[in-house]
């Protein structure tokens, strides 16, 4: 009976999984198949093996952000918001973390979860909507924003880094994830055993404009650092 519970309780994960990625391309916002962590996945050994101790399902060692890349080095042309090939992805690999990519469709605000409770608190005060927010990846704060690229390579930049998007300058702990950069989504497992998860869902309204949250989060980020 146990087993029985646990096993539809794994299938019911994978769907969930499938279906936000669906959603997510249904929203026109592309998506790429994410590694897993070591801890989410069922670790296949053959008889006489012990376990390697490693923490991602891609077998590197040391592996610095587990279940937080792309399965894939050709992530950012693979990325798509096709809702027919998402499905097939998760269809074929149901335990992969969700990817977003960021800078075509919109941008991402990225900070320490203590300082995006802040900000939360002081939007409400000023009753201005944050869009959409979510948890993820070493306990962060997503704030999902209008993406400021225009398509002219000389008018916006590229995060240049796989895992790492760019910092913004003189505010610790506020990064910006845009061009060739992307966040792990809900309800994506993390590497600490828990998932990914939203604060404020996406939905039909339009993302707000970055500029109009960045005030706001830098303030939110120097209250916090010591």
């Amino acid at each position: 009976m146990v087993e029985a519970v646990l096993r539809a309780r794994r299938r019911k994960a994978k769907e969930r999984l499938r279906l936000a990625a669906s959603e997510y391309a249904g929203l026109g916002w592309p998506v790429c198949p994410g590694a897993q962590p070591r801890g989410a996945v069922p670790q296949q050994r053959k008889p006489g093996h012990t376990a390697t101790g490693r923490a991602c399902s891609c077998d590197r060692i040391g592996c610095p952000a587990p279940g937080a890349h792309p399965l894939s080095p050709a992530w950012k042309r693979q990325a798509t918001a096709d809702v027919a090939v998402v499905g097939h992805w998760w269809t074929e690999s149901p335990r992969a973390t969700i990817l977003l990519v960021t800078g075509r469709s919109f941008d991402v605000l990225d900070v320490p979860a203590a300082a995006g409770t802040i900000a939360m608190r002081r939007l409400g005060e000023k009753c201005l909507a944050p869009g959409p927010v979510a948890i993820s990846s070493g306990d962060r704060s997503l704030f999902f924003v209008a993406t400021r690229a225009t398509g002219d390579e000389d008018e916006w930049w590229s995060c240049h880094l796989d895992c790492e998007p760019d910092v913004v300058p003189d505010v610790s702990g506020l990064r910006w994830h845009c061009r060739d950069s992307y966040v792990v989504a809900p309800p994506s497992p993390l590497g600490n055993g828990m998932a990914a998860r939203w604060l404020a869902e996406p939905g039909a309204r339009e993302l707000p404009d970055a500029l109009r949250l960045l005030e706001v989060l830098a303030d939110a980020c120097e209250e916090i650092t010591p």
